[in-house]
Order: C-alpha cells, then sequence, then structure tokens
C-alpha cells in the first residue's frame, strides 16, 4: 500500500479535466460538494458502497488540502481516524503516506485513551488523496461552484416536505441531477475573513465563498435553522528565522505508529522523521493583545468560536496573566515554513509581528502568511438523522464542519458516513446507522443529532461512555466485518484481512484461556512476575496477562508450544487481556443508568465543589441549568456520559449515607426513650 506510484498533480489536473467533460450532461446517483476531509471521504465512500458519484469542487488543485494544522490524530480524534481506516476510508493511508512525525499521546494512561497522531507533510498528504480519488471507480471529479440546489415534487411514500434531485452550477444553465446530494462545504457556506479590521469573503485564504445561493436554499427554500460560528488560524513563519535553540525539543516516537490497519510501517523511515518545539507565550505576549483588541474585529463578533482550540486573543482575555504552550510544528520534509500551534490570530499584520517576536525562540521571526479568522455558516445538526440526511428534505446529506463540528478527523468520520448513507438511498437501500455503544462516529454522530451544537464540536475520549471497548486498537474488530457484511463501504481485500485477524485472536484467547495453572506454578513459570506468594488459586492464561509486569513475550516464552505463533498479536492480546474485567463492568454500569435515568436529584447539590472527577464545563451547566432528574441531565448540552456514570455513583452513595444517618438516629431516639422509661 506504501509502494504505489503517485501521479503528479498535472497528471491529476488533465485526467480530472478528461473526466468531467462530460460531467454536465451525465445523471449521478451521488453529488458530493466539496473537497475536503468530508467531501473526499463521502465521495470515495458513496462510490465503494456502489454508487456513481460526483464530487464537485471550487479548486481541484485543493482537493485534500490541509486547510489549517499540518497534523491528524490525537486524542479522540485518533481513535476516529481509526474507525474511519477500518471502514476503508482514506485519511488514515493517506496519514501514513505523509506523516513526518508519529507519536501516541496519552501513552501514561491506559490504552483506551491512547492518541495516535503525525505531523504530516502537506503536500505529500494531497497528493496521496488525489491518487486514490482518481483510481478510484465510479467516481467522477468537476471543478465548479455550486449555484443552488434543484428541488421537485416529493416522493410521498418517504417522510420530508422537500427533495433534492440534483444541483446548478454558477454561470451555468445546465443542471446535473442526483438521487442524493451531500453538502460538505466547510468553512465556505457564506465564509467570511477577517484581519485586524479588515472583512473579505471567503472561506480560506486565497479562495472564494460558495455561492450565496446555496445559503438562500437552506434557509429560505428548504427552512433549515442555520446559525454562525467562527475560526481562525494562525500565521506561518519562515523556519529560517526561528531560534530553535531556545525551545525544548520533542522527538517523534522511534517506532512510528500506522493508522492504517492494513499498514505494518509508515513511508517515512524512524530516522526521518522531523522533531516538533515547544516554547511559551510571554507577558509581553498578552501586552500586545490587549493594546490592540480594539483593532480587531473578529474577537467581538458575537459568533462561538472553538473551545477547545481558541485564539491566543481569546486565551489572554479569558485567562489573564497565564502562560500559554505554543508548539512548533513542520510543515514538510522540504518546507521552509513552521506552523505555530497556539497562536490563532486575526490582529492586524503588524502586530502579528510584534506578537510573535515577544516570544524568545521567535524573537527575529518572519511571517510568511498572516493569521486570519473565518466565519461561516452551520446547519443546526438535530435537523438531521442519525444517517445525516436532512429530515425535512428527501435526497440531501450534510457532513463536516456545515453541521457544526470543529476538526479534520470529525469531518472524515461524517462524510464517510453521509457517503455510504446517500449511495444506499440512491440505490435503494435502507440506510444505516451507528451505534454510540460501537463506535466514536456513533458517539459523534448521536451527539449532533440528539443535542446539537452552540459552539464548534470536537471529539474527546470523555464523551463516550464504552471507551474501554471503543479502542484504537480493535477498530477493525468493530467494524470492518459490519461495513463488509452490512454496509458494504469496505473491499474484500480488507475484509479477509479483518477475518484473519479475528480468527487468529479468539485462537489465542482460546489458548491462554486453556492454559490453566496454580499460583505455585505461575510463579515458577515466570519467576519476574509480582504475584503475592500467599495466593494459591487456579489461574488462566488471560488472567495472568492482566498483571502490569507480565507481557505476551513472557508468556510465549514460557510456553513456546502453546502460544509462539501467535506472537504478531502480542500488544493486542495483551490489551484485551487488561481490558475485560473493565468493559465487563462498564456493560453494568451502562444497563444500570439506564434502568435508574429517573432518579431525582438533590436540588441542594453543590456541584461546583462536588468531590468526584468532572470538568469545569460540566460542573458549571449543571450549576446553571439543576436537572431535577438524571435522565434530565444525560441531556444537557456539554454533559458527558463518564460525568452522568459519577454523578450516578455519588447520588446513590449520598442516599446510603443518608439513610444510615437516619437509621442511626432513629436507633439513638429509640435508645434515649428506653433509657428514660427505665428511669
Amino acid at each position: 500500500m506504501l509502494t504505489k506510484k503517485l501521479p503528479p498533480l498535472q497528471r491529476f489536473l488533465s485526467l480530472v479535466s478528461r473526466r468531467a467533460s462530460h460531467a454536465g450532461r451525465q445523471q449521478y446517483d451521488v453529488i458530493v460538494v466539496g473537497g475536503g476531509h468530508a467531501g473526499t471521504e463521502a465521495a470515495a465512500a458513496a462510490a465503494r458502497v456502489g454508487a456513481e458519484t460526483l464530487l464537485v469542487s471550487q479548486k481541484i488543485q485543493t482537493i485534500g488540502a490541509l486547510s489549517c494544522n499540518p497534523s491528524l490524530g490525537g486524542v479522540g480524534k485518533g481513535q476516529l481516524v481509526r474507525e474511519v481506516d477500518a471502514l476503508d476510508g482514506l485519511c488514515g493511508r493517506a496519514g501514513d503516506w505523509a506523516g513526518i512525525h508519529f507519536s501516541i499521546l496519552n501513552r501514561s494512561k491506559g490504552p483506551a485513551v491512547w492518541g495516535p497522531r503525525a505531523q504530516l507533510d502537506r503536500q505529500r498528504y494531497r497528493t496521496f488523496i488525489q491518487s486514490e480519488l482518481l483510481s478510484t471507480p465510479r467516481l467522477t471529479v468537476l471543478e465548479g461552484s455550486v449555484e443552488e440546489l434543484l428541488l421537485s415534487e416529493t416522493n410521498p411514500e418517504e417522510p420530508g416536505s422537500h427533495r433534492v434531485t440534483g444541483i446548478r452550477l454558477a454561470n451555468e444553465g445546465t443542471p446535473i441531477s442526483a438521487s442524493s446530494v451531500i453538502l460538505t462545504t466547510g468553512t465556505f457556506l457564506s465564509g467570511s475573513l477577517f484581519v485586524g479590521q479588515s472583512e473579505s469573503p471567503g472561506g480560506r485564504i486565497g479562495d472564494a465563498p460558495s455561492s450565496a445561493g446555496l445559503s438562500h436554499t437552506l434557509r429560505e427554500r428548504l427552512g433549515l435553522r442555520v446559525g454562525r460560528l467562527r475560526t481562525g488560524t494562525p500565521p506561518r513563519i519562515l523556519k529560517d528565522s526561528v531560534d530553535l535553540s531556545l525551545a525544548q525539543i520533542h522527538p517523534p516516537d522511534s517506532h512510528p505508529t500506522p493508522f492504517s490497519f492494513l499498514n505494518t510501517h509508515t513511508r517515512c523511515k524512524p530516522e526521518e522523521q522531523l522533531p516538533c518545539y515547544l516554547t511559551h507565550t510571554t507577558p509581553g505576549v498578552e501586552r500586545v493583545v490587549k493594546e490592540s483588541l480594539h483593532l480587531n474585529c473578529h474577537i467581538q463578533q458575537d459568533a462561538k468560536g472553538p473551545r477547545y482550540c481558541p485564539s491566543i486573543e481569546s486565551r489572554v482575555v479569558r485567562f489573564p496573566g497565564r502562560q500559554h504552550q505554543v508548539w512548533l510544528e513542520p510543515e514538510g520534509l522540504t518546507s521552509d515554513l513552521l506552523y505555530p500551534q497556539g497562536l490563532s490570530m486575526t490582529m492586524p499584520p503588524d502586530i502579528q509581528l510584534r506578537l510573535i517576536r515577544e516570544i524568545p525562540p521567535l524573537h527575529r521571526a518572519e511571517i510568511h502568511t498572516p493569521g486570519y479568522g473565518v466565519q461561516y455558516d452551520f446547519v443546526c445538526p438535530t435537523q438531521l438523522s442519525p444517517a445525516l440526511q436532512v429530515k425535512s428534505t428527501q435526497g440531501l446529506f450534510l457532513a463536516g464542519q456545515i453541521n457544526g463540528t470543529t476538526g479534520y478527523e470529525e469531518a472524515a468520520a461524517q462524510g464517510l458516513w453521509a457517503g455510504v448513507n446517500a449511495a444506499r438511498s440512491a440505490l435503494s437501500m435502507p440506510t444505516v446507522a451507528l451505534s454510540r455503544t460501537e463506535s466514536y462516529i456513533g458517539v459523534l454522530i448521536d451527539d449532533l443529532v440528539s443535542r446539537g451544537v452552540t459552539e464548534p464540536y470536537r471529539m474527546f475520549t470523555s464523551r463516550a461512555e464504552y471507551r474501554t471497548s471503543l479502542r484504537p486498537d480493535n477498530a477493525d474488530l468493530r467494524l470492518t466485518l459490519k461495513g463488509f457484511e452490512e454496509v458494504g463501504c469496505v473491499s474484500p481485500l480488507r475484509y479477509q484481512e479483518a477475518v484473519r485477524v479475528r480468527d487468529s485472536l479468539q485462537e489465542a484467547q482460546a489458548a491462554l484461556q486453556t492454559l490453566s495453572l496454580s499460583s505455585p506454578k505461575w510463579r515458577k513459570a515466570l519467576p519476574d512476575m509480582r504475584m503475592s506468594e500467599t495466593k494459591n488459586t487456579l489461574l488462566t492464561g488471560m488472567d495472568v496477562l492482566q498483571y502490569n509486569d507480565v507481557t505476551f513475550e513472557m508468556m510465549s516464552s514460557a510456553f513456546p508450544e502453546s502460544l509462539s505463533r501467535h506472537m504478531e498479536f502480542a500488544q493486542r492480546l495483551k490489551i484485551e487481556a487488561v481490558y475485560k474485567p473493565h468493559c465487563d463492568l462498564q456493560k453494568k454500569e451502562i444497563e444500570r443508568i439506564q434502568k435508574e435515568e429517573n432518579m431525582s436529584l438533590p436540588q441542594d447539590i453543590d456541584y461546583l465543589t462536588l468531590p468526584v472527577s468532572m470538568s469545569q464545563e460540566v460542573r458549571e451547566v449543571l450549576d446553571r441549568v439543576r436537572p431535577s432528574t438524571l435522565g434530565a441531565a444525560t441531556r444537557l448540552e456539554g454533559m458527558t456520559p463518564a460525568a452522568i456514570v459519577h454523578l450516578l455513583n455519588y447520588v446513590r452513595t449520598a442516599a446510603q449515607r443518608e439513610r444510615r444517618t437516619q437509621r442511626h438516629q432513629k436507633e439513638e431516639m429509640e435508645r434515649e426513650m428506653c433509657a428514660r422509661e427505665a428511669s
């Protein structure tokens, strides 16, 4: 997979031009509008399902471009990339091809919350995505701007008051028809760019916004609720102008971990990887921000920005007097630019230069491209079904930032699932849904369609109540088989590999279960294992593998005849063993919480000081709304399943304590009465 020859950009453009020459007079099953992460995954997924698909992008050169940060994955986000790959999506394999710095975040914690992440070479990533689209059967690419959606009479046998049947391109009268249309407009839907006090139309610097007619169709003709969100990007800095000796170097992992289940290694060799660098803001940064707030119209707008990736202006205003991290990240193996993660800003360019030079490694830095802010329209996602289809409109699907999310990974996940369902709908097959019990994609979509958004949505592991079973290592077992057998978006090659892995793991686990010894015999077989001398019970190999200081390699050396042939899956077997009791307990907790949804919550709870593990955001929501029942708390915006479990346990414990107190008080009163009667 990593050795294939990629076509140069010029060949891609010429082939796209030839393939698109007849697009205006063809009927398609699915049309995808937008060539970002959501659009490319949607188009590829729809074609894999079997639909004749058209991808329309304003600029074919920018298809697959990394509009903001040159990275993929992270905590929560890495799980999404692995799941997209398990469903035969593009971004995981593209990350393995384009990665130049691989690391596993959260490695000090359990494997369930590890975050696979990679810095990417921008050009390599875009080239890989374009090559994949070019080689995908049933997929055509067309350059153009969509002026409006075509509407027609509804199908009386299906729900919905409107029906979309295609698109009309700007400056062209010929319509292009389709059974399903997917909008993945990103930040381009009525997009506006902000630098200082200037504002101009656009969704990305150098690119125009989507047609105003498209927004008008969504708002006025389809009657959808549309809101406004904002985001931003930092300036790009010339690498040669930065004194990296003044920053803290952060090397990559010595052994890169691929995103894709199909890859055993990454294209970039371990010794070829580039480091990242960490530095921090100074009081001078805060001074520049405060002195220039009146020159920054973007920060003064009402549109909500991303809570978890705020601009430096927002950080200074919200957290004065604090020091903030700034990561200096490479943009490619041969790029002369650095991406300063943590320095998104929209102040005038001359003030941006003043600000970055207040940071020691950047004291002589030069800006290649200034930072800027973007505001754009989004459709309130509660108007969508779990298939990501607009409930009121037949044939219309939405994916990516148009649904109020932020991030490449969230967009890719939605795009893939919208592509699957748009294709199935067009081919007269029933749409399908992913449960939040089986995937982070299911968690993402369920959160969007059931809770909506008030700010750009970002995935975290804390949003998943089943996260000990929704791990990065087992996404193939959870989704690839379903993707082939039920959904139809997975290739036979990937399916066969997933079946092999599943059968091999089951065989290995059976061998471990069969290996049953007493505690003294285990201590003799594994002398380095720290097992209590007083323990004298019968343990299986799976039981012993749960011990922290026991590895599958150790067990294989001790019992080579039964275990050595399973060494390929050593790490996965260790993780399965460690999490088995946790997964069993977690399922019981979820069943319990479903039964006790109507549990009353005391109205005098001090949520701000509650002695349980909760984020400040969750505490503030509970304190403001003060829900009367546990069920009401689960539906609050910003609540996480983990917080609900902690709240349930606290209330149950408090109730038990209160009952014990009342019982003791009653017993004390009875003793006093008996004493008075006796006297």
